[in-house]
């Protein structure tokens, strides 16, 4: 079968190559899934990139990238229900701790990692779910009920973001997004109540008097480290910050006294090792979002499987509008 896979790390274009590889069975406790979407992550591609701190080569002799997909179950390893064959289906840490990920034509992993895909939703959507999809619901409803609180979300026209936006006005809430301003509009439509240019220089003010002078009561943040003195002013006393990036600055200094007088919590989300009850509550919260309509996550481009290199590069380039896909 056709994979896409890297044996060292470098540049998208010249480590990324088509493999010919076996057809793998599935073990017992496994599903294989004919995939026909993978999904790309900013994550895959500073994998493949070696940018990780101490990782000094691939952890496999042959890595097939990216942990998000969707296919359909075509066969099934020893334990498994003979039911599940036939399933369409999304996949959640697809190459997360080994060397065979969705950029292939199939692939075998846990029955639990391939999840049914509700009648309906596509299985572009479907291969958005698992990293962008679940972080962002984790994000949002990771503390329960939001109804009537009033929801902060950072970088609303990322893919994260848009999604966190849908979410929450789904969820019942009052949504204050940041964006660029060429982008209101599309966060606007996405459900946000407010939008502010992320570099206002009085959007602590802005998002205050939008609160009353209160402050939101959590805070869903993909750029931690630069806006943790923004986050202090703006989250009310006993509000949550659900922090899922901090690309500009990994080792942030907090004000830790208005942190501390305010008993502010920070939520590091990371759904790669969520337990399995938050997972599934976010699952829960995805599928009945997609099944509503309430949520529609926003895809960017689809490129063929041999586009992987420049899949991975546009990942990485800021202003796309949702997810990049590889059609398998």
């Amino acid at each position: 079968m056709r994979a896409i896979g890297y044996d060292a790390f470098g540049v998208a274009h010249d480590v990324l190559a088509l493999h010919n590889i076996e057809l793998p069975e599935p073990s017992a406790g496994e599903v294989r899934v004919k995939l026909t979407y993978s999904g790309v992550n900013p994550s895959d591609a500073k994998a493949r990139s070696g940018s990780r701190p101490g990782v000094l080569k691939p952890a496999f002799d042959l890595v097939i990238p990216h942990s998000d997909g969707a296919g359909v179950i075509d066969a099934i390893g020893a334990g498994v229900d003979p039911a599940r064959i036939g399933e369409r289906v999304w996949i959640w840490n697809g190459q997360w701790q080994r060397a065979h990920g969705t950029a292939a034509q199939a692939m075998c992993l846990p029955s639990e990692q391939a999840v049914l895909l509700p009648d309906g939703v596509s299985n572009e959507a479907g291969a958005t779910l698992g990293i962008p999809g679940l972080t962002a619901a984790h994000s949002v409803f990771g503390g329960g009920d939001i109804a009537g609180q009033v929801l902060l979300v950072s970088g609303g026209a990322g893919a994260v973001g848009h999604n966190a936006v849908q979410l929450a006005k789904w969820g019942g809430a009052t949504v204050i997004a940041t964006a660029s301003p060429s982008a209101f509009e599309r966060v606007k439509a996405a459900g946000a109540d407010h939008v502010i240019d992320y570099r206002a220089a009085d959007l602590a003010e802005q998002i205050l008097s939008l609160t009353n002078g209160k402050g939101v009561d959590r805070a869903v943040e993909v750029e931690f480290g630069v806006n943790a003195a923004l986050l202090a002013g703006v989250v009310r006393a006993n509000g949550v910050i659900a922090a899922y990036g901090s690309q500009l600055d990994m080792a942030p200094t907090l004000p830790f006294g208005p942190f501390l007088f305010k008993a502010i919590t920070i939520d590091i989300v990371l759904v790669y090792i969520l337990e399995a009850a938050p997972r599934a509550a976010a699952i829960e919260k995805l599928h009945a979002a997609l099944i509503e309509g309430a949520l529609k996550p926003a895809i960017h481009e689809i490129l063929a499987l041999e586009d992987a290199a420049r899949a991975h590069e546009r990942v990485m380039t800021a202003g796309r509008n949702g997810a990049v896909l590889l059609k398998i």
